[in-house]
C-alpha cells in the first residue's frame, strides 16, 4: 500500500469532494486529520466523520433537565479522546471491549473500524474482567453506594437511599448496567463529572468516561450487546 494519501482522497473519505468543488478552500484543521506514514496499516480518522472537530464533541450541551459544562479537551491526553481507529478487537459490530492495560474502549463499527473513547478504571484490587452483557442502561441514573463502600467512607451513608442522577452524581450522564449469566455484577460502564481521571487507574471497578463520550456511547449501544473487559 503506498504511504502517501492524497487529499482529493481524504475528502472522498469524508464525503467533501462536492463541498470542495465549489468552495476556494476547506480548513482541514478542524477535522485533526492524521497524515503520518503509517506502513500497511491505513491512515486513522482522528474525529468522527459525523463530527465537527473536538470542540463539538466536547462543548457544553443541553441534556434533558440539566447543562453538562465543557470539557477543556486540549488537556485531555489526544489517546484519550473520542476518535475512529481501525478495529484492533476482532469482535462483532456493536460489541464493547474495554482494554484495561491501554485504557481505552472501542465500540465496534462495521467495516473493521472502531469508535475509541479513553477511559478511567477500577484501582489494584477492584477490576472485573470477562465477557458480559448490557443488560440495560439509564439516563441520569441513580447511584447507590455499596455497603462495603460506605463502611470505608461513612460520610457516604447519606446516599444509602441513593444519590439522584445530578451534575454531581459519581455515575455521570448515562450508565450501563453489567450483567453475567444474568447476575449483576455491580459493575457499570457510566459517565463521570471528573473529566481528569479519564485513563487512570481510581475507580471502585468501573468503568468511567468523560461525560460527552459516555452520552454517544449511549446513543450507539443496544440493550443486551455484550462487553468484553480485559
Amino acid at each position: 500500500m503506498s504511504e502517501v494519501v492524497s487529499r482529493r482522497g481524504v475528502l472522498a473519505g469524508l464525503g467533501l469532494v462536492g463541498l470542495a468543488g465549489c468552495s476556494r478552500s476547506i480548513d482541514m484543521s478542524a477535522f485533526d486529520m492524521d497524515f503520518s506514514p503509517t506502513g500497511t496499516i491505513r491512515p486513522k480518522v482522528s474525529v468522527e466523520r459525523s463530527l465537527g472537530g473536538y470542540q463539538a464533541m466536547y462543548g457544553s450541551m443541553q441534556d434533558g433537565p440539566f447543562v453538562l459544562p465543557a470539557v477543556p479537551y486540549e488537556k485531555v491526553p489526544r489517546e484519550f479522546r473520542r476518535q475512529v481507529v481501525q478495529d484492533p478487537t476482532g469482535e462483532a459490530p456493536g460489541t464493547i471491549v474495554v482494554n484495561l492495560q491501554e485504557r481505552h474502549l472501542y465500540f465496534v463499527q462495521p467495516g473493521g473500524e472502531a469508535i475509541r473513547y479513553g477511559v478511567g478504571i477500577g484501582k489494584e484490587g477492584f477490576l472485573w474482567s470477562g465477557r458480559a452483557v448490557i443488560q440495560y442502561k439509564k439516563e441520569w441514573p441513580t447511584w447507590t453506594p455499596p455497603r462495603e463502600m460506605i463502611a470505608r467512607k461513612p460520610e457516604l451513608v447519606k446516599w444509602a437511599g441513593g444519590q439522584p442522577g445530578g451534575l454531581d452524581n459519581p455515575l455521570g450522564a448515562r450508565a450501563h448496567y453489567i450483567y453475567k449469566d444474568n447476575v449483576d455484577t455491580g459493575y457499570r460502564v457510566h459517565g463521570s463529572p471528573e473529566w481528569w481521571t479519564i485513563g487512570q487507574a481510581m475507580s471502585s471497578g468501573c468503568v468511567r468516561m468523560i461525560n460527552q463520550d459516555v452520552i454517544d456511547l449511549y446513543n450507539r449501544v443496544q440493550n443486551k450487546a455484550t462487553i468484553v473487559v480485559g
